[in-house]
């Protein structure tokens, strides 16, 4: 079989040829498709579902949230395992499916569940689920750099108009808000002054709730004219809260003010963000979505930054905290060097032990062909382009032109001693 693949071969050379030409072409249209990363992504195949419930203890989380969740969610089909953790106003359930289910199968799956799960757990208590990204999938981090602007106006053009801006980059699953301080209206209310007026603190919630909503009327006609009623309630500012109207206390309104008073002030944090110990800063971290090309994502996510950050107030630009695209290009062009320095070791090998350049030749052409063919199994197999895999096909390298260099050298040794045959036989005729 391998004698007539040869002989195949030395009568076909044109067909060889194309072959390898095709290959090669094949596997720099493999390069390109296939996703490239640095970390292999080893991560379990689950989808996980966060509920929020704040104010309540982990103990009633496990209680009222958790465990009514996973009991709900077993069943599902091709699922290994389901972990649940609970902590102070938050809930993770954790589902892990077997590595070859889709991820989006499994979420439609879970969904589907939830369905019927939302009913077991308390009012207004609502699961959702997490990304369709994977513990590896934070590829790029960034926080703003300013002229000494508050961190809660940071944190409110990080949330209101740089994030949305980035999830819709193609290959964003999310982006993730870090540090600062999230805007709120707090009102501080005096229990004495609610005794008095004989107010409860339900009946301020379901007020200001209520008063902050915009209702529509019906249309009328008046002077040939058409004109629509509408209550314009929204909130704009602190004197909008004060005014709010609770309840009447003999014949006259109490309103919020009367009770408490309200600032502008920043929600609970549970941590801080710095940087190099120079302060708090604000930013965001970009999740990338399952099985994307995260090489790709990135240098998709620094073009809408640029166009983003037109629009930023003066002073405001963004900093990189962490880029992925580094550690990508750096591996990438580890692997480029080596095969660079192998193709040169080779070459002189050949030509100083054999002084043949066309052996040399032979050698040269055989390293980018096997390297293509790897890069095409990988897309074939759908391996994304990692350290791991990099760094095989980088120890590889030396391994393929061993065969090579023996088969090489036995064929110039044969084609030499017959060529000095047939001299000799020459000769003695």
């Amino acid at each position: 079989m391998v004698e007539k693949l040869i002989s195949f071969s030395l009568k076909n050379r044109l067909i060889v040829l194309l072959v390898a030409a095709g290959l090669f072409g094949l596997g720099i249209y493999s390069v390109q498709q296939n996703p490239i990363d640095a970390i292999p992504d080893l991560s379990e195949n689950q989808v996980i579902v966060f509920t929020e419930w704040m104010g309540r203890s982990p103990q009633v989380i496990e209680a009222q949230v958790t465990y009514p969740l996973v009991s709900n969610l077993q069943g599902i089909p091709k699922v290994k395992n389901i972990r649940g953790a609970s902590m102070f106003g938050m809930s993770f359930v954790y589902i892990i499916f077997e590595d070859n289910v889709d991820t989006y199968w499994a979420r439609t799956r879970v969904l589907e569940r939830l369905n019927y799960a939302q009913r077991l757990l308390p009012q207004d208590v609502v699961p959702t689920l997490g990304p369709d990204g994977t513990g590896v999938g934070h590829i790029f981090w960034y926080h703003f750099e300013t002229n000494g602007m508050d961190l809660g106006e940071q944190r409110a053009l990080q949330d209101w108009y740089v994030k949305f801006a980035l999830q819709t980059v193609p290959g964003v699953a999310e982006v993730a808000s870090f540090g600062g301080f999230e805007k709120q209206y707090q009102l501080v209310l005096d229990p004495l002054k609610m005794q008095y007026y004989n107010v409860s603190m339900m009946e301020v919630m379901n007020a200001v709730k209520s008063n902050n909503n915009d209702v529509g009327g019906r249309k009328f006609e008046m002077s040939n004219m058409s004109y629509i009623v509408r209550g314009l309630g929204y909130i704009r500012n602190i004197k909008d809260v004060e005014n709010i109207a609770i309840k009447n206390y003999n014949a006259v309104p109490v309103r919020v003010k009367d009770i408490g008073s309200i600032q502008m002030g920043g929600d609970l944090r549970l941590g801080i963000f710095d940087e190099n110990g120079k302060g708090e800063v604000v930013g965001g971290i970009v999740v990338m979505r399952y099985g994307e090309n995260a090489d790709k994502v990135i240098h998709a996510v620094k073009e809408k930054m640029k166009e983003v950050e037109k629009g930023l107030p003066e002073g405001v630009s963004f900093k990189t905290s962490y880029d992925r695209s580094e550690l990508i290009g750096k591996a990438i062009a580890s692997v480029k060097g080596t095969l660079i320095e192998e193709m040169i070791a080779v070459s002189l090998v050949i030509l100083i032990f054999l002084f043949h350049w066309r052996s040399a030749l032979i050698i040269l052409i055989q390293l980018p062909i096997s390297v293509a063919v790897g890069f095409i199994l990988l897309e074939a197999l759908g391996i994304s382009s990692n350290i791991m895999s990099l760094t095989g096909i980088a120890l590889a390298i030396g391994v393929v032109v061993d065969d090579g260099i023996v088969m090489v050298e036995n064929s110039y040794r044969n084609i030499s001693e017959k060529q000095e045959e047939m001299v000799n036989s020459e000769e003695s005729d």
